[in-house]
């Protein structure tokens, strides 16, 4: 954030935590940006009673009281966006960590303002328009390289359109003029510097439907729940069942160009442990590191609880800026919650009616206002471009109760549920994703793209496998009453044949340097061949001994279907399924 200016000023009457209740402030109006107190703490007006306003504080406000002075910027809460921002590691309202560290050092100041992109690095701007051509909002003007793996777009800012009458290459700063746009009334100097409110959704042409698989190379998410480009999902489950896990799969695998990770009031370890291991993660596909294309937002649970409320709509807002650069974005928030707890916290000390389990009865619409920014758009500008923006949120629900009010307004608004199941975790079944309660609702949507790009009978398998783990769960029952051995060959063939679903395609293994990742002709592979040993051995269920077949080489050739590597694939495939034909 830019150092506060002062420009209009009321006092303060009350303070309670991050709650500050300040009165005649001139021309004071919801949302915007307030300085707090003789340390000029910041603030954002959340509520307008009369003269009075209520104002949540995004630091400490220990010794600030009665009588001091508030300034208002006159402006909403925003976020600097431009080239710098890659590769950062920022605070809940855009303070990049790194600097303040060099300015303060372990613990943040109190007031301290820096702003988050650097104002002095130099940067190559290369024009891709010329002086004359006529640009609306949204165009691109040129290229900036921001990483080795990303290409700064620098955009017409929205709302601007006209004839260019100035366009320049060279090194620049930030707040440089690179290009002038002469407008209806004026004429506009156009830096690689934008700002954007964080509560208000950048504008788009139109949203696409989510017809694209956003690919994560985990076969559980990728062959059962799928995410779409530009979908939204929610991952709830208690603690140690594997959250992190499955979020950093995602950063490294996802099908997309950009990460934004959001930690959002998570514990201090568990947002260093982040904090350190991601800039020592490789990209896969580039083999540099995954942080040349990654922002990390830090809110923990001991920072200001109304900065961590912030957090979320910062992040959001950063990922749809490089999505109308026509980037795919995925962003994950860790968690969800934490968010919804400060929503709490505020509400309370603003004395407002609360709702279930103490929430504010607006957590649905909040909840459902930040899902419904991701999604598959059509870029603003005249060429045409597409850009995505998948929204992953992590839930805590307290003891893992799904029934809790946050859970349930998040899965009213995103369309997969991957429900983390702690039993499962207890058996070393990873990712712990329950395919009995988890769904995804882009299934139907993406029939099309699975028949057009893995096969055109991927949906029947993956419909059959599924058809097999319900029968499996059906027969637990019985199978614990009478024992394995009393039930029909049938039905032993079912359970064993879902076991090696659960075992040998289900599970896997995120630190094993081949499981980690699967591709999507891989996941079709394995699931085939063991439905396909399903069908042949029940074709032959009279004449087989289903001790001796499931004691044979044939089945550890399955189990290990998992470590071949992708080059070597089809030679195995063709191999076991040679073997079926021969041994079953």
């Amino acid at each position: 954030m830019t150092k506060l200016e002062k420009k209009q000023e009321g006092v303060i009457i009350k303070v309670s935590g991050p709650l500050v209740i300040a009165e005649n402030i001139p021309g004071a109006r919801m949302f915007d940006v307030v300085a707090v107190g003789e340390k000029k703490l910041i603030g954002e007006i959340i509520g307008l009673n009369e003269n009075r306003s209520s104002i949540q504080v995004y630091e400490d406000t220990a010794g600030v009281g009665p009588e001091e002075p508030v300034e208002t910027t006159g402006e909403p809460l925003s976020v600097e966006l431009g080239p710098g921002m890659m590769r950062s590691i920022y605070d809940g309202i855009e303070r990049p960590l790194d600097l303040i560290f060099k300015e303060s050092g372990a613990f943040i100041a109190r007031g301290a303002a820096v702003p988050a992109i650097d104002r002095e690095k130099m940067w190559e701007f290369k024009p891709v328009k010329k002086i004359g051509e006529k640009v609306e909002s949204g165009d691109i003007l040129g290229d900036v390289q921001e990483t080795s793996l990303i290409v700064h777009k620098i955009m017409v800012p929205p709302g601007v359109s006209g004839e260019i009458t100035e366009i320049q290459a060279g090194k620049f700063k930030v707040e440089d003029v690179v290009a002038k746009i002469k407008t209806a009334d004026s004429v506009k100097d156009i830096t690689m510097l934008q700002k954007w409110p964080i509560r208000i959704g950048r504008p788009v042409k139109n949203k696409l439907s989510t017809n694209t698989l956003m690919a994560s190379g985990q076969r559980v998410i990728d062959t059962f729940f799928p995410l779409a480009q530009g979908g939204t999902a929610c991952v709830p489950g208690p603690f140690g069942a594997g959250k992190t896990v499955v979020q950093h799969q995602i950063a490294k695998w996802a099908d997309a160009e950009i990460i934004v990770f959001i930690g959002c009031g998570e514990r201090g370890n568990e947002m260093t442990d982040v904090l350190i291991e991601f800039p020592e993660l490789t990209d896969p596909k580039s083999g540099k590191p995954l942080m040349e294309r990654t922002i990390l937002i830090a809110n923990t649970s001991n920072m200001p609880v109304a900065a961590r409320e912030a957090s979320i709509y910062t992040g959001i807002t950063i990922a749809e800026y490089y999505r109308d650069m026509g980037y795919k974005v995925a962003l994950t928030a860790d968690s969800t919650s934490r968010w919804a707890e400060a929503l709490r916290e505020m509400s309370g000390r603003l004395e407002e009616m609360p709702g279930e389990e103490g929430y504010p009865a607006y957590l649905g619409t909040r909840t459902a206002a930040f899902y419904e920014r991701a999604g598959r758009v059509e870029c603003l500008g005249s060429e045409k471009r597409v850009g995505s923006l998948s929204v992953i949120g992590a839930v805590s629900p307290p003891g893992g109760d799904f029934s809790e009010p946050v859970t349930q307004n998040t899965l009213r608004v995103t369309k997969v549920f991957w429900a983390l199941d702690s039993s499962l975790a207890y058996k070393r079944h990873f990712p712990s994703i329950n395919w009995l309660t988890s769904y995804s609702l882009y299934g139907e949507n993406l029939e099309e793209y699975f028949k057009e790009n893995i096969a055109p009978d991927f949906n029947e398998y993956r419909q059959r496998a599924m058809g097999l783990l319900q029968e499996e769960a059906n027969l637990e029952e019985i199978v614990r009453l009478v024992g394995f051995d009393a039930l029909a060959s049938r039905d032993q063939l079912t359970l064993r044949s879902a076991r090696m679903i659960r075992e040998d395609f289900l599970q896997q293994n995120a630190f094993d340097e081949i499981d980690t990742y699967t591709s999507l002709a891989k996941q079709y592979g394995m699931l085939k061949i063991i439905i396909d040993f399903y069908d042949r051995a029940l074709s032959k269920i009279k004449e087989i001994n289903l001790k001796d077949l499931f004691q044979k080489e044939i089945i550890q050739d399955i189990s290990r279907l998992k470590f071949v590597p992708e080059n070597e694939v089809e030679t195995k495939y063709k191999a076991v399924r040679d073997a079926i034909e021969k041994e079953v």
